[in-house]
C-alpha cells in the first residue's frame, strides 16, 4: 500500500561540511534513484537559536516528503544513508513518520523547538508514545531533536521554505518565466503576494538567482512583489523578506 512519509534529518554537520539541507538533498535523490519512493518536496525548518544548543551557523533541519509502498526498504535506506554520511563530529537524527501517524503532540514539538531548548530524553519518550521511527546517528546523538521537530513542523502545514520540489532543480530556475510556466516547471501551488494577489498566467516574474518556495496551509507558495520596470510585472520576494514568512 502507498503511502505518503515524512522523513526528518538533524545533521548538525560541522564547519567543513555541506551542512543539513545538502544532505536532505542527496537523500532525495537516492530513494527516487533506488527507486524507493516518490520525493514531491524537500523543506528547510528554522529552529532556535540559543548557546545551549550547538550548531554551526544556522540551526534548521530538513524534511523529505514522500510517496512510497515499501517502507521497509525506504526506511533501512535512510538509516544506511545516515548512518554513512553525518558529518564527522555531527549529531545526526532521523524521524520517519506517515503522515497521518503525525500527532498533535508532535506538531507541538515541532513549534516548540523554534523557541525552546528541548530535551533528547523528551524527544525519546514522545517517539515511543506515538510509535514513530527516530535513531540517532553519532556524536550525542541531539539531532534527534530536530530530526523529531522537521517532521512535526511539515505536517503543520505552515512552516518553513522548499529546497527541492519536484521539476526543475529550484537552484537553477533562474530569470523570467510567465506565472503559467513557473508552474508547470516545478510544483508549485500558487503564486501571489502576502496579501493574497495571485499572477495571472501570462504574468512575467523574475525569480531572481534562487527561488525559496514557501509552505503556508498546507501550499507551496511563491511569494512575488510589484516590479518597477516594464520587463516583468513581478519580483519574487528576497531571501531577506521571507524569513519573516518562513523562520
Amino acid at each position: 500500500m502507498v503511502n505518503s512519509w515524512l522523513i526528518g534529518i538533524d545533521d548538525t554537520d560541522n564547519k567543513e561540511s555541506r551542512g543539513t539541507g545538502y544532505l536532505s538533498r542527496i537523500l532525495g535523490h537516492l530513494i527516487e534513484d533506488e527507486k524507493t519512493g516518490l520525493v514531491h518536496s524537500i523543506s528547510r525548518h528554522q529552529l532556535f537559536f540559543d548557546n545551549r544548543i550547538p550548531y554551526t551557523s544556522q540551526n534548521s533541519s530538513a524534511c523529505l516528503l514522500v510517496e512510497s509502498g515499501d517502507y521497509p526498504h525506504l526506511s533501512h535506506l535512510c538509516r544506511d544513508f545516515m548512518s554513512h554520511n553525518c558529518a564527522p563530529g555531527s549529531d545526526g537524527g532521523l524521524a520517519i513518520a506517515s503522515l497521518n501517524q503525525i500527532h498533535e503532540e508532535i506538531i507541538s514539538w515541532g513549534k516548540a523547538a523554534k523557541n525552546t531548548v528541548l530535551t533528547q530524553a523528551d524527544a525519546w519518550i514522545l517517539a515511543k508514545k506515538h510509535n514513530l521511527y527516530l535513531e540517532g546517528f553519532t556524536g550525542n546523538k541531539d539531532g534527534v531533536i530536530g530530526a523529531l521537530a522537521a517532521i512535526g513542523l511539515r505536517k503543520s502545514g505552515n512552516d518553513g521554505r522548499c529546497i527541492w520540489l519536484r521539476g526543475k532543480e529550484i537552484r537553477e530556475i533562474q530569470g523570467i518565466y510567465t506565472a503559467k510556466k513557473l508552474k508547470e516547471t516545478c510544483a508549485v501551488d500558487r503564486i501571489m503576494t502576502t496579501d493574497a494577489i495571485e499572477a495571472f498566467d501570462n504574468d512575467r516574474i523574475n525569480t531572481g538567482d534562487w527561488l525559496r518556495p514557501a509552505i503556508k496551509n498546507n501550499q507551496i507558495i511563491v511569494y512575488i512583489e510589484r516590479s518597477n520596470t516594464n520587463e516583468y510585472e513581478w519580483n519574487v520576494k528576497p531571501k531577506s523578506s521571507l524569513k519573516e514568512l518562513t523562520d
